[in-house]
């Protein structure tokens, strides 16, 4: 224990906060509390703003209503009231830059041009829904030349094709090889070698009348039967003549001793 008294009492004591330093600490907090406290007012405030104007928007003509630039904690308030009341909210833009909130009536959502127009950065006026329909006629029409022309070329090709095939069709030869080559295989050669051709009978050609069994299923199982009983008949005689052939071996032997 005098050891680690020793130890102890040779370490250094834990610095101590001083008046000042506890002051700063507690002025900090306080502004950090403040802070949070003004936000989540400013929040509030905002909130009262969005629900008032978009209060305003469901009872008139208006299709939609847009937004401010926001930062994202604005836009998801804009986003949750916009839910809570039956509207489709989108934002549009760049963040930290022009990234926007735009609310739109259900029975009147944005159309694919708008939607295409607002993410470009270009807004929506009158002026702007005239041009990109302009554009989209535009753009519908070469799609359609180009299937027409796609239509017209398979077209052209099958016909070039049917036309191609009558006219193989109805090529025919200028003249008969055989009057044409007359003076090397003669004329009766032809005849000669179109003989007809008739199957070898002494090669094992046997009719398939010939191979099909016509014996009933009792015959054949009695002739199987029949078969197995010649065959042990044989293996007997086989054996009594082996016991035959040893038996006169043993007794050759045993007079050959004597």
């Amino acid at each position: 224990m005098d050891l680690l008294d020793s130890i102890l009492n040779s370490m250094d004591a834990p610095p101590t906060t001083n008046e000042q330093q506890k002051t700063l600490i507690k002025k900090q907090r306080e502004m950090v509390e403040r802070m949070q406290n003004k936000q989540k007012e400013e929040l509030l405030r905002f909130r009262k703003y969005v629900e008032e104007r978009m209060g305003r928007f469901a009872k008139d003509d208006r299709t939609y209503i847009e937004f401010q630039p926001l930062d994202k904690v604005h836009r998801s308030v804009i986003h949750e009231i916009a839910e809570n009341g039956g509207f489709i909210a989108m934002s549009f833009g760049r963040e930290d830059e022009d990234r926007h909130s735009v609310v739109y009536k259900k029975e009147h959502p944005p159309s694919e041009d708008e939607v295409t127009a607002r993410r470009n950065g270009e807004g929506w006026s009158k002026d702007i829904a005239k041009e990109y329909s302009e554009r989209r006629k535009e753009r519908l029409a070469q799609e359609q030349s180009l299937i027409d022309k796609q239509s017209t070329s398979e077209a052209s090709s099958s016909a070039a094709h049917s036309s191609s095939a009558d006219t193989s069709a109805e090529v025919k030869p200028t003249s008969n090889y055989k009057t044409k080559y007359a003076h090397l295989i003669g004329e009766s050669a032809a005849l000669q070698a179109a003989r007809k051709t008739e199957t070898n009978q002494s090669y094992g050609f046997v009719p398939s009348k010939n191979k099909k069994d016509m014996r009933s299923i009792e015959q054949t199982l009695a002739d199987i039967k029949a078969k197995k009983r010649l065959k042990l008949q044989q293996q007997q005689q086989e054996q009594e003549q082996e016991h035959e052939l040893t038996a006169s071996q043993a007794e050759n032997h045993d007079a050959e001793q004597r």
